[in-house]
Parts: structure tokens; sequence; C-alpha cells
């Protein structure tokens, strides 16, 4: 799994999440590098442009890095989801829970 974080905008870092899935077979890789990547950072953006699927293991993995921000008054943003990607978290109701955006320039900077 290839996960490259860079800074941008006011102190946003974007992590790019370069797999074809998150699921079981690679959600402790996922949640191990993206702690290392946000170290004690309050503005996370996670783009997920070329992710196709995200099973339970995948969503439980990105509600645990959105708890975690939350925790220290921090916050967490999707952008550049695949439709089918977007569908389901929609059919999951999970669009009410994460603030998503289709591009990632609004996600950097919808942290004002």
């Amino acid at each position: 799994m290839e996960l490259n974080g860079t800074i941008e905008g006011q102190d946003v870092l974007v992590i790019e999440l370069r797999a074809d899935n998150l699921d079981a077979s690679n959600v402790r890789e996922f949640r191990d590098a993206v702690q290392s990547l946000m170290g004690d950072r309050t503005r996370v953006v996670l783009d997920m442009a070329g992710v196709k699927f995200v099973d339970s293991s995948g969503l439980g993995a990105l509600i645990s890095c959105l708890r975690q921000l939350n925790a220290r008054k921090g916050d967490f943003r999707l952008c550049e989801m695949s439709r089918t990607v977007r569908a389901l978290f929609e059919l999951m109701r999970m669009h009410r829970v994460f603030n998503i955006h289709d591009h990632r320039g609004d996600a950097v900077a919808s942290f004002g």
C-alpha cells in the first residue's frame, strides 16, 4: 500500500491513498501508515483518488482516524472519491459522519 503525505494550504496534511481497495486485507497496514504520517497533526485530508472499494474494515479504520483527530480538536476530511465509493458512503449514511469533498483543493480550503 502506498501512502504519501504532503503539507498544503494552512498546515493541512494531505495523505494520498494509492490502493484499489481499503479492506480487511490491508487495513492494518493502512492504520499503521496513517498513524505515522499524522503524528500530532489536527488537520488531515485523505485523498482517495483511485480507491475502488471500501469494506466495513476500511470504514472502521477511517472512523478511527476521524475519532482520533476529533479527540485532539482536529478534523479529518475525505476527497476525490470514486462514484462507487461515494455511493457506498451514502448508502451507509457515512456522508453524514465524514466531511467529504469532490476536489482536493476544496477539502484543503475548507479548513480556512
